[in-house]
């Protein structure tokens, strides 16, 4: 057997069923496969728990979640593990279970906010997510066949763990506020929540309105894997369209929208804008400064111009700008703070938010939690975002690489256009950027980089002026040209 095609970054994931015609990749044969190879490389690394460990599994609302979530708990039961079946639950709530169940781990069945034939896994330690490198130790023994040789088979219990992760929600709002949930802290607000038809409806039912808030409005709570409405994903287009309309249509104060398994979230104002990306970024920043000065906020390399300045000099912290992948960012600011950096966030402009406070973990449900009481405290969150300068323009173009070795032509090209840039003497090549290149030009800025697992580079454009990013990508059409592995017909 070979999984290796099925890691992604530091989740595995593939094609799970045949509703769209494509061969199925995630047969009931590689999820056992690598449960059990999981359960080895559990156990080399704790041999303590040689003899039974216990597993939470859980899974969003994808068509193939409870069929796998059969296959992950005969595999960890086969292997000794006492298995907490948890059921339809969030991602961050199947971590929660190594803090508020005291698990040994969990495994989350999801594909974020992939199209509803695939479907995935992701394995969680008391210590956070596995990284890409445990990934890769834990496929090599799948694709070898690895199998942990059990004294006692393990059993299933079934724990119903969402109401006590919502009511860990609840009381963060009240404690926030100093009222108790009798007093409904959140009466008077109208909040309403789209789910995408994922696995966060309990947010709108469980938090909000047991504490008193207006929910009408919200819409898409039930669970669905065909996603019949929209991608449930903060980034899609239609999807941000659909939430803020159904903010404006309710004059609600504030609009939340999660993806699939509610690792990430974005926000609505009562006026209608969306609170996503750098906006999102900004007020996470504002939330986890609390006041102090000298901090420091870890993100993606792509953020704007406009959110350094915002971090820096209306914020008094610094920026770290980092590489791509919400967990390279999580790792960054963990090592930060071992260094003795006041590190309170890592935050992705995908809306992968973790907060120091919450174990580093990436977390849509708690992120929108500080901001309902924000809220709850009368605060102004268009005020709080009034500083962020906005580009007039933003654009993303995608580069495929047609040559075999994509990672040597790519870095390549970087180097290239580092030397293009350095010969321009209306281009500033960024000191502080730590993937690919960023460059300043009259315009805004671009960064190119290559993607972590995939033969692409991404162009980022930002442009404090319309027509300012197409003046900027005539200037590189130029450049890009002389690479004849690298398709640039995306440009126009």
């Amino acid at each position: 057997m070979e999984y290796t095609h099925l890691k992604s970054g530091t989740d595995i994931r593939g094609v799970a069923s045949k509703i769209f015609g494509k061969t199925v990749e995630l047969t009931d044969q590689a999820v056992y496969d690598i449960t059990a190879a999981f359960a080895v490389w559990y156990i080399e690394r704790h041999s303590e728990k040689a003899n039974g460990f216990t597993v939470a599994v859980g899974h969003d609302s994808r068509i193939t979640g409870e069929s796998i979530a059969q296959t992950v708990k005969q595999a960890l039961t086969d292997a000794g593990a006492t298995v907490l079946d948890c059921g339809l639950a969030s991602t961050p709530a199947m971590f929660m279970t190594t803090v508020d169940l005291m698990t040994d781990a969990a495994v989350q069945i999801t594909a974020s906010h992939h199209p509803a034939d695939r479907n995935g896994l992701k394995f969680f330690l008391p210590s956070g997510g596995l990284d890409s490198d445990d990934l890769t130790d834990v496929i090599a023994l799948a694709n070898a066949q690895k199998r942990v040789t059990a004294k006692e088979k393990g059993t299933v219990r079934p724990t119903d763990y969402m109401p006590r992760y919502a009511a860990r929600l609840r009381r963060m709002i009240c404690d926030a506020v100093g009222k108790t949930e009798l007093q409904k802290p959140l009466a008077g607000y109208h909040i309403v929540v789209d789910a995408g038809n994922g696995a966060g409806g309990f947010y709108a039912t469980d938090v909000l309105e047991p504490l008193g808030a207006d929910i009408t409005g919200s819409q898409f709570l039930e669970p669905d894997g065909m996603f019949p409405n929209h991608i449930p994903n903060p980034e899609d287009g239609q999807a941000m369209e659909s939430i803020c309309g159904a903010v404006v249509r309710c004059h609600a104060d504030l609009g939340i929208i999660f993806d699939t398994d509610v690792d990430r979230a974005g926000c609505v104002g009562a006026d209608g804008k969306e609170i996503n990306r750098n906006r999102l970024i900004a007020l996470a920043s504002y939330m986890a400064a609390n006041g102090k000065k000298d901090f420091t906020i870890v993100t993606d390399s792509v953020t704007s111009d406009g959110l350094k300045e915002y971090i820096e000099k209306t914020l008094g912290g610094t920026h770290f700008r980092y590489k791509r992948g919400y967990k390279n960012v999580i790792n960054k600011a963990q090592e930060l703070c071992d260094k003795g950096v006041d590190c309170p966030l890592a935050i992705e402009t995908s809306g992968h938010a973790a907060l120091r406070e919450n174990y580093f973990l990436d977390d849509g449900a708690y992120l929108v939690t500080k901001i309902v009481i924000e809220l709850a405290r009368g605060k102004n969150i268009a005020a709080i975002l009034e500083p962020l300068r906005l580009p007039a323009e933003e654009k993303e173009f995608r580069f495929r690489i047609s040559v075999p070795d994509f990672r040597s032509y790519g870095n390549r090209v970087i180097e290239e256009l580092q030397q293009f840039a350095s010969m321009r003497p209306d281009y500033v090549i960024a000191d502080d950027n730590r993937e690919g290149i960023r460059v300043s030009t009259p315009n805004g800025f671009f960064l190119l980089r290559l993607s972590v697992h995939d033969p692409v580079m991404p162009l980022n454009l930002e442009s404090d002026r319309p027509g300012g990013t197409a003046a900027d990508i005539a200037e590189l059409k130029v450049f890009f040209k002389r690479f004849d592995g690298l398709d640039i017909t995306c440009l126009g």
